[in-house]
């Protein structure tokens, strides 16, 4: 595994139980010396296993994950990771504080309101001079090489999470399909992500 040295990050020593409707999966966290973020790994069965788990990474959306939104697909995918993680009997939710991807909270809200008066996710960002999609994996690769895991089937529809992961020496081995949650309110939204930013989506 090659990691680039300029991009350690501090693993705080921390490691708990995590009792959940799916299972009792384990809780590691993590701090990205390059912005003082906190993530967090939520793993489930034998770390030890050197056959690649099912991974997902999941970025952070309050709205989505802690408030039930319908406006994007958040909270059912992670709901599904865990529970999917559980039943394969072995599995790693790395869930990464990148709210909006990337842009933040109070960002994100600013590019809800444009997305109101009928702008769609992707040019709502770009109208307030932001990324369409910020997020950067490398601490998650990172996360990944400290559990021991070098080669993963990666759940996801976004085949940048795949290309990042990979030239951060992550072996994708296998990418699984992952949708959830899919509703009129957020059908538009879902729409823009396949067109617009090549997620692997219907549409």
């Amino acid at each position: 595994m090659k990691v680039h040295p300029d991009r350690k990050f501090t693993a705080v020593p921390a490691d708990a139980k995590l009792p959940t409707k799916y299972g009792e999966f384990r809780i590691r966290s993590y701090v990205d010396p390059r912005d003082g973020a906190e993530h967090a790994a939520i793993y489930y069965g034998d770390m030890n296993d050197q056959t690649p788990p099912l991974v997902r990474i999941h970025s952070e959306c309050l709205t989505g994950d802690a408030l039930g939104s319908l406006r994007c697909d958040c909270g059912p995918q992670l709901q599904r990771a865990l529970k999917t993680i559980q039943q394969e009997g072995r599995g790693i939710v790395l869930y990464l504080r990148q709210e909006g991807r990337g842009i933040g909270l109070f960002a994100k809200m600013q590019a809800y309101n444009l997305q109101d008066r009928g702008l769609d996710t992707l040019d709502a960002n770009l109208a307030l001079n932001l990324p369409a999609d910020g997020r950067d994996y490398t601490i998650a690769a990172h996360m990944l090489t400290d559990i021991g895991v070098d080669s993963v089937r990666l759940m996801t529809n976004n085949p940048d999470k795949v290309e990042q992961l990979q030239r951060h020496g992550i072996n994708v081995v296998d990418r699984v399909e992952h949708k959830a949650g899919l509703c009129s309110e957020n059908r538009d939204y879902l729409r823009t992500k396949a067109i617009r930013m090549r997620h692997i989506l219907p549409i």
